[in-house]
């Protein structure tokens, strides 16, 4: 068995040369009416040979998760740009995105295609990449942030990822991020207190407008305030409805 990463995979079956493999790859030859009809319905389309002949098409579609128009929707209201990244023929592709709320659709592409594509989009700003196949591993490693969804996902995939996810509910990306921003909110909060702090107290204490033991007690009352709001940043919002 020999596979052709991005196209199919081919091996001896009974005696006989057999291939499968994408309608790019594999001339559908008669089957090409087929393959046109199951692209129409939003099918992505595989085409088998059996000692260089087509012999079938086998349309294959992929359904939305029922949370993904939501994720999308908060993904944009972050203030985050969403681009598809797919191997799917453009007709499935478009389907599939409109169905999401995607505008930005790339199809068609091989892995070394969406690592490029990810490339790209890096020249305008940070780029996170979420896949779980072993197709989108090129992918994951090229982005700023790797991401793989699942425990089921390709070891391709998750290794080349930088955060890999347990679980297959992609309400998990927007709360993440939300999260993240928050743990910094606090951080920075943090730390321009401590500055301001350290700011205040030492002209204070050099100066003699507080003692010792007031500015020690003004800085111990700092730090708990600090830890207090610290911990802030390990409390979660509930999952959205």
């Amino acid at each position: 068995m020999n596979e052709q990463a991005g196209h199919g995979i081919e091996g001896n079956v009974d005696g006989s040369r057999i291939t499968v493999g994408s309608p790019r790859w594999l001339d559908p030859g008669t089957l090409g009416g087929q393959v046109a009809g199951l692209e129409e319905q939003g099918m992505t389309v595989v085409i088998l040979h059996r000692d260089g002949t087509p012999v079938a098409a086998i349309g294959v579609r992929d359904e939305l998760r029922p949370e993904v128009p939501e994720v999308i929707r908060t993904l944009t209201r972050q203030g985050i740009g969403v681009t598809m990244l797919t191997g799917d023929n453009a007709r499935t592709a478009r389907a599939l995105a409109a169905q999401a709320g995607i505008d930005d659709v790339r199809a068609e592409l091989r892995p070394e295609d969406k690592a490029t594509a990810i490339s790209e989009l890096s020249q305008a700003g940070p780029v996170a990449m979420i896949g779980d196949g072993i197709n989108d591993a090129p992918a994951l490693a090229a982005a700023d942030i790797g991401i793989a969804m699942g425990a089921t996902g390709s070891d391709a995939a998750i290794e080349s990822a930088d955060i890999a996810f347990t679980g297959h509910d992609l309400r998990l990306i927007p709360r993440a991020i939300e999260h993240a921003r928050r743990g910094r909110r606090i951080i920075n909060q943090n730390i321009i207190l401590s500055l301001l702090i350290i700011v205040v107290l030492l002209p204070l204490a050099m100066f003699g407008v507080l003692g010792l033991a007031a500015v020690v007690l003004v800085h111990e009352i700092a730090e708990v305030i600090v830890i207090l709001n610290g911990l802030r940043a390990a409390r979660t919002k509930p999952a959205m409805a």
